[in-house]
């Protein structure tokens, strides 16, 4: 987008103490946008840092959870943050954003303490996990009011720069949060039991603990140097917190907010799809133990966190040259290959977790093994579909990650920039709060919907509905391509 920026102009004209109070006020507007990267940061990092170990914890701590009930577990979280999105990003429009923040924060870290004693009621200890996880997610609802406070305190031009490095602080949190759970895991399942607290220190409880503990730290950064800053398009300082400025004038397009909402819950559905089934896929397929499935799919995860930073690094150049549109549908089509990727093929099967399965005319016998202290590894033969279904070769699992891990971050940060563009000087808190619960709803219903249809009718159907899910997205992103523009280009007032 091409247009004058009045800012410097106006700035030619400033005489130096002026000018000094506009350069206090510039360093003082970027290093709050800096705390809001890292509560961006901290808040990927709270969610990735126990996924992987999710299951193999729940399998511990109450032998009657199954896969089925892993999707709500998993699904919690994104539950209780589209349910507080809406709220705090209402909060933020009418009153600093420092009280909404610090309150969801509180919100994450008591949540992370409850996860890390779930296994101390006596009974139905599963349900205590999905209540911490559905808290900690009430806690993470203050996403809504970070990208609002970006969006508010960045010009047109500013802002994808400022949203892809929120990003790429996302996907560093999504890097170390694996990578912490992955180190952590040294420490074993037994670990350490400080009676004083009634704590197992473990490589299931540690992870939350230290993300309760960056959460401490964030509540400080937020008290200590966040302030308050708006700006309009052009980069005018607008001290109001909901201040309404003359470039407001002129309607939202309601169709490019509701296209933009739509978007964002499929890309979240299919990559909640994925984080949530890389662990029980990983174990069925590949026949790993539950402290493998863990530190593997960590390192795994780090890594395409690592790949996303990246992208996050290229989307800033790209889009610049081909605007954010294309870099969206790019993405879409390189998703679309990952899961077409993933469909299982070929006569390999995987590995049974029963042993002795005979062939013969009657049904197939199955027979446990006997000795109890070995940890079965496979496929469950419960899952009717392991008995058929070819396995997904380790290949097409990697492959995938890294078509994944291009295409998901692509997508999500061209979605929310975008949309913030889309909405223009107006106040964003209740605006972000739907987009994040829309994405909140994709990341309760994507966990339940792959944990169910995994568990009932395996991997092709799985991700053969994911691939349409997909394509279904690409199709609707072509019809309305020409209403996803910048409220400022709709209106005339910058020309694209």
């Amino acid at each position: 987008m091409a247009s004058v920026d009045p800012l410097s102009t106006d700035l030619s004209r400033l005489d130096s103490p002026q000018a000094l109070r506009y350069e206090d006020a510039y360093r003082s507007r970027w290093r709050s946008i800096r705390v809001m990267y890292f509560t961006m940061f901290l808040s990927s990092v709270g969610f990735t840092i126990v996924i992987t170990s999710i299951w193999p914890f729940l399998e511990r701590i109450d032998s009657s959870a199954d896969a089925s009930f892993l999707g709500w577990v998993v699904a919690a979280y994104s539950l209780g943050q589209m349910v507080a999105s809406p709220l705090f990003g209402l909060w933020s429009n009418h009153r600093p954003c420092r009280e909404p923040l610090v309150c969801s924060i509180f919100i994450n870290v008591s949540a992370n303490l409850y996860y890390a004693y779930v296994y101390l009621p006596p009974s139905e200890r599963k349900y205590h996990m999905l209540m911490a996880r559905a808290f900690v997610g009430f806690g993470a609802g203050n996403v809504a009011v970070v990208r609002s406070y970006v969006a508010g305190a960045t010009s047109l031009k500013e802002r994808t720069g400022a949203m892809a490095n929120m990003s790429a602080c996302q996907a560093l949190g999504f890097i170390l949060g694996p990578a912490m759970q992955a180190v952590l895991s040294l420490i074993g399942e037994t670990g350490w039991h400080l009676d004083v607290m009634y704590l197992q220190l473990n490589m299931y409880t540690s992870p939350a603990l230290l993300a309760a503990f960056f959460g401490v730290v964030n509540m400080l950064l937020v008290t200590l140097v966040l302030r308050e800053h708006h700006v309009d398009d052009h980069g005018r300082q607008i001290r109001a917190i909901n201040y309404v400025s003359e470039d407001d004038d002129g309607d939202i397009d309601q169709l490019a907010v509701v296209t933009s909402n739509v978007l964002f819950f499929v890309i979240l559905f299919i990559f909640a799809v994925f984080e949530t089934i890389s662990t029980p896929l990983s174990m069925d397929m590949f026949a790993w133990t539950r402290k493998d499935a863990v530190l593997y799919n960590g390192v795994i995860l780090a890594c395409i966190g690592f790949e996303s930073i990246l992208v996050f690094l290229a989307v800033k150049v790209i889009s610049q040259k081909i605007g954010d549109r294309l870099v969206l549908l790019g993405g879409l089509i390189v998703i679309f290959c990952g899961f077409f990727i993933l469909l299982p093929w070929g006569n390999h099967y995987p590995k049974i977790q029963w042993a002795d399965i005979h062939n013969s005319t009657t049904p197939q016998a199955m027979a446990p093994i006997s000795n109890s202290t070995v940890e079965p590894t496979g496929c469950p033969a419960e899952q009717t579909w392991c008995l058929y279904t070819p396995a997904v070769h380790l290949a097409q699992y990697i492959t995938s990650d890294v078509l994944i891990g291009v295409g998901y971050p692509a997508c999500n940060v061209m979605s929310y920039t975008l949309y913030s563009k889309i909405l223009g000087p107006k106040p964003q808190g209740v605006y972000m709060g739907w987009l994040t619960a829309s994405g909140s709803c994709a990341r309760t219903l994507g966990p339940v919907f792959v944990s169910h249809t995994y568990t009932l009718l395996g991997p092709r159907w799985a991700f053969s509905l994911i691939c349409g899910m997909v394509l279904a997205a690409i199709l609707l992103l072509a019809f309305t391509y020409r209403r996803l523009i910048a409220f400022s280009v709709r209106h005339g007032r910058i020309q694209e």
